[in-house]
């Protein structure tokens, strides 16, 4: 076996041993810990305030549309960081493959803008 494999082995190994470690302690855990249910300590915990209702609302989807626009902007926004370091490095080539990101992230934006995803009504 080469040596290459051999780590890879070696990393195969612990993680085996961190997936048992983990499982042998919430299995320990769940045999330890006490188990006295009553009715009071099933209801829900509201900041203290007796819940009113069945607890079940609808939300709105555009809420969580939003918010993944906001991660998948935000994200790609990180990409441009290590770039600007290195403005020097990757000369003209590397300026215009910039220039053709911005482009598609900007396409989504509008994309998204005109599909009035952006509207927080």
């Amino acid at each position: 076996m080469s040596q290459f494999l051999r780590e890879y082995l070696t990393v195969f190994w612990f993680a085996v041993l961190a997936l048992l470690l983990a499982g042998l302690l919430l299995g320990i855990s769940a045999l330890v810990r006490p188990n006295k249910p009553t009715a009071q300590k099933l209801l829900a915990y509201e900041s203290g305030v007796d819940p009113i209702g069945d607890g079940w609302s609808q939300s709105q989807v555009r809420y969580y549309f939003f918010a993944l626009l906001f991660v998948i902007f935000d994200v790609e926004a990180v990409f441009i960081f290590p770039w600007a370091t290195q403005l020097e490095r990757y000369g003209t080539f590397g300026l215009v493959e910039m220039g053709i990101f911005v482009f598609v992230l900007l396409l989504g934006l509008v994309y998204a803008w005109r599909k009035g995803a952006l509207r927080w009504v």
